[in-house]
């Protein structure tokens, strides 16, 4: 197809997701033909789910979808990979059906009809193209707070991000491939893509509400991932380890000091709570130097063994 009609593949990975699933087929189809209409996309466009290993009936539904449409396809992971994984399994077997590729979560809190202005970026000349909230009114004011802290945090260790972006975006086929020779198994995609450095572009809207199911992401998931970011993109926190130690050992020689002094001055030290303040002090941030040290050990550990990121058990239709 030529570039002003790209075929556009649709990935949306659900996990658990039966109780919104058929609101959101029916609403990506509907803006999908909406786009083949007017000419936007290729008619040959199409809209591929990711079963992330769900235990309820995601996948009979999937099934149906694709049965009845054939700009429909699907596929079923193994088991449980996670987000980011089932995004990567729409991506990677779709990279050569597609011209660009568009990813967006089955709760479709993303907004659907900007689609079409990504689409239009894209056909521009933009390589990626990131759907960014304006806002995040509709939030609780816990998971706001806890959400800017995690951008403005990520910024501070200058791992690149794009503010309030989630995994709403579009990126053209050559980004797709080259993703694939990222083959770390703690792939943070929000961070993979500002550093791949093509051309990007951005288009803001407004997150609504989940309509039906429950959110995928409490705020265990969330600290989570919030922490797998931080942590695969940065090594600031062994950096600020050896500074706390620098100033720990500061801090000992001024406490040595002062002993000295209050010994020479007859001022002898009275009781056991200073010396217990002191050694709970250099205990505490000792734990806390290991605990660092031992989550970067372990993500080594988890990248030496190259444990593939995820297993296709079915396919429907046949890709």
């Amino acid at each position: 197809m030529t570039k002003s009609t790209p075929t556009l593949a649709i990935i949306v990975p659900c996990y658990n997701e039966s109780a919104v699933l058929p609101l959101s087929v029916k609403e990506l189809m509907h803006r999908l033909k909406a786009l083949v209409a007017r000419s936007r996309v290729a008619a040959n466009s199409f809209i591929c789910l990711v079963d992330d290993g769900s235990s309820d009936n995601t996948w009979t539904l999937i099934k149906e979808f694709a049965l009845a449409d054939p700009n429909i396809k699907g596929l079923k992971l193994s088991s449980n990979f996670g987000h980011q994984n089932a995004l990567l399994a729409g991506l990677f077997t779709q990279v050569g059906a597609a011209d660009c590729l568009l990813t967006i979560d089955a709760d479709l809190q993303d907004d659907v009809e900007v689609i079409e202005d990504m689409v239009e970026k894209y056909v521009a000349g933009a390589k990626i193209v990131y759907g960014v909230r304006e806002s995040r009114q509709s939030d609780s004011f816990w998971k706001r707070q806890s959400a800017q802290f995690f951008y403005r945090l990520l910024r501070f260790l200058k791992v690149k991000t794009v503010y309030n972006h989630a995994d709403f975006r579009l990126a053209d086929r050559t980004v797709i491939e080259g993703l694939q020779r990222f083959n770390e198994v703690n792939l943070f995609l929000r961070g993979i893509f500002p550093l791949m450095g093509y051309r990007s572009e951005v288009v803001y809207y407004s997150r609504a509400p989940r309509q039906l199911g429950e959110t995928k992401y409490p705020f265990r998931k969330m600290a989570s991932f919030a922490w797998q970011g931080v942590t695969s993109f940065n090594t600031s926190l062994l950096r600020f380890v050896t500074w706390m130690g620098i100033g720990m050992f500061i801090l000992s020689l001024l406490i040595a000091f002062w002993v000295l002094i209050a010994y020479l001055s007859g001022n002898t030290i009275a009781g056991w709570t200073s010396m217990l303040l002191i050694i709970t002090l250099f205990s505490g941030i000792n734990m806390i130097c290991l605990g660092l040290i031992g989550e970067y050990v372990g993500k080594i550990f988890l990248e030496v063994k190259q444990r593939p990121r995820f297993l296709i058990e079915e396919e429907t239709p046949k890709l």
